[in-house]
């Protein structure tokens, strides 16, 4: 696999990473043998980046992973998430006693004493900056993570941060259907040097060979994209990038990652899945030429998708900048 590097000081990954959050169940059930089977596929396929997060699975994900790499491999790049609080109300929490206390306890789960990236999951918007900066800069000089990074942030967030201390990556939601990070964040990322690692790269599985059905639980069943009418129409235009896909002899996915990995060379998908034969479908070696860019477009046009990609109150802490 092509390698990138993770941030402008970090180390180089595979060009496509793994977001390990299916395996916590977010996405419907998934048991230990098949997690594990999916992370030796993922290992097998030359993916070196694995991203998970305290709250996939409230631990699972982390639990799964540490279980992983203690009997098959350890030599992967980790990056692992903190800052959600859900009881005994939900809220965002940056305080340095809340980000310590959550990374020792990811660490404890994932087996390991470092981990080479950590993210505040999301801003807490009244907590000062230079506080939260201050509390993951110490925490890289104590050799607890290797870098920080910061996710669903705006471009004048990472401005700011980056200015307090060097930035290791921002991971916000981007692909075909999810472009709001062209108008700014992709950019600033590259004028920093700071990694952008796109999340849903595949747009929650949508942009797959076989059509999703409609979910009926879970996180995507009330989000406003896959309800009725917007999913039948999503559907339906993603039907013809299907085809379009199918006559190249081509994967959907494949052909999905290969266009978020050519809008720039700082850009390190993370798309997630927990059976190993949909990760085999990623790898497909697919340069796109710039008429394949120019019919992909024609055909998934900026704007095409129908409905937001949250829902009201799926927008927690989430940062906007247009």
């Amino acid at each position: 696999m092509k390698q990138r590097q993770l941030g402008a000081n970090g180390p180089m990954v595979g060009h496509i990473g793994f977001g390990a959050m299916s395996l916590g169940g977010l996405f419907g059930p998934t048991d230990e043998g098949e997690s594990l089977t999916c992370l030796d596929a993922m290992y097998g396929a030359g993916i070196t980046h694995v991203d998970t997060a305290n709250i996939y699975g409230m631990g699972i994900s982390e639990t799964v992973l540490g279980k992983w790499m203690a009997t098959r491999r350890q030599n992967i790049v980790l990056a692992t998430k903190a800052s959600y609080v859900f009881e005994p109300e939900r809220r965002i929490d940056n305080s340095a006693a809340h980000l310590r206390a959550e990374l020792e306890a990811s660490l404890r789960r994932l087996g390991r004493d470092y981990v080479d990236l950590f993210y505040i999951h999301r801003r807490e918007a009244t907590r000062p900056l230079d506080e939260v900066i201050g509390t993951l800069a110490r925490l890289i000089d104590e050799g607890k993570i290797g870098g920080y990074g910061m996710s669903e942030i705006a471009p004048y967030t990472l401005r700011a941060a980056h200015a307090i201390h060097p930035c290791m990556a921002v991971q916000n939601e981007y692909s075909l259907w999810t472009r709001q990070a062209e108008l700014g964040m992709i950019q600033e990322c590259a004028r920093l040097g700071v990694a952008f690692v796109p999340f849903s790269p595949l747009a929650r599985g949508m942009l797959g060979d076989t059509p999703l059905p409609q979910p009926t639980d879970g996180f995507r069943s009330t989000n406003p994209r896959f309800m009725e009418p917007n999913f039948a129409a999503n559907t339906a235009k993603i039907n013809s990038f299907r085809a379009w896909c199918a006559a190249r002899g081509w994967h959907t996915s494949a052909v999905a990652l290969a266009w978020v990995l050519a809008q720039g060379d700082h850009l390190i998908p993370i798309p997630g899945t927990r059976k190993a034969d949909n990760l085999h479908h990623w790898v497909q070696d697919i340069a796109l030429t710039p008429q394949d860019l120019a019919e992909v477009e024609g055909i998934l046009p900026v704007g095409f998708a129908e409905g937001d990609r949250y829902g009201d109150h799926q927008t927690m802490a989430i940062e906007r900048y247009c």
